[in-house]
């Protein structure tokens, strides 16, 4: 499976965690990563990674649009 597609994370406080999760029948965590305020991060869907969780208050771009995330702390 080959997929262009890319999402684009900004941290909007310190310790947001973006988490990958597999494809294929058992949907498992596979990478997990911390952002502080103010770092981005590029995610692309692979072979591999089918979803992304993120935990935290965030900026996600995606080629259909943007949306906050809530922040940990509420």
């Amino acid at each position: 499976m080959s997929n262009n597609e890319f999402i684009v994370i900004k941290a909007l406080e310190d310790g947001v965690h973006v988490i990958g999760l597999t494809r294929g029948t058992d949907t498992k965590f596979h990478h997990s990563e911390k952002l502080d305020t103010g770092e981005v991060m590029i995610a692309q869907f692979t072979d591999h990674t089918s979803a992304v969780k993120i935990r935290g208050y965030a900026e996600i771009q995606t080629a259909h649009g943007t949306v906050t995330s809530d922040s940990k702390s509420k």
